[in-house]
């Protein structure tokens, strides 16, 4: 990185020295959101999500059922969400049912609020 070329005749050391220490302080917010965006940047597991969210858990069968997808693909995608932490199995009996953890619950429900009022093609 050493190799970069700059035009600035004088930087603000002060600036980059608060910049260097916001962004070490929030190092651990910027994994959790960007492990959960990387995962919801995909449309299946954004909807997936989204209807943990409403319906607090769902079997494998509910989320196949209402996406209209195979077991199988669907649950390829939980398997996804389930190892980077995004959801958790919670079985009874023969079922597995899946919700959203706390902590993404919290970070994506501003997001699924918008969606689920429809307020995104407003902002747009």
């Amino acid at each position: 990185m050493e190799n970069n070329l700059c035009i600035r005749t004088v930087a603000n050391s002060e600036q980059i020295a608060d910049c260097k220490q916001t962004i070490t302080e929030l190092d651990a917010s910027f994994d959790l959101l960007s492990n959960a965006l990387s995962l919801v940047g995909n449309k299946v597991r954004l909807k997936i999500l989204f209807l943990l969210f409403k319906e607090k858990k769902l079997c494998v069968c509910d989320l196949s059922d209402i996406l209209k997808m195979k077991i199988s693909a669907i649950s390829q995608h939980l398997r996804k969400l389930k190892d980077r932490n995004l959801i958790v199995p919670n079985r009874k009996s023969q079922t597995v049912y899946y919700s959203l953890t706390k902590e993404y619950k919290d970070i994506l429900m501003p997001f699924f609020n918008l969606i689920d009022n429809n307020k995104l093609l407003d902002i747009l």
